[in-house]
């Protein structure tokens, strides 16, 4: 689960066997973990985190949009 980015008490992250799904981003923090679609940007999942702090990682995707998908990329060699 190697680490793209942290911010704060997030930790975006991929899962090394989502090769296959498009463009994502996990990110875990203390309450859970959640995933966003990365194109374009949409809540796929969550578990564990309040709206509050699912808007502050939505904007944080938003701010690093082009990054986090070149890391998508490279990490799965797309």
């Amino acid at each position: 689960m190697p680490t793209a980015l942290k911010v704060g008490k997030f930790r975006f992250h991929f899962y090394s066997d989502e090769g296959s799904e498009p463009p994502h981003i996990h990110v875990r923090c203390a309450d859970g973990e959640c995933k966003f679609w990365l194109a374009p940007i949409s809540l796929a999942r969550n578990r564990g985190i309040p709206s509050h702090e699912l808007r502050e990682i939505e904007r944080l995707v938003f701010e690093h949009k082009q990054f986090l998908i070149e890391k998508y990329h490279e990490h799965h060699h797309i």
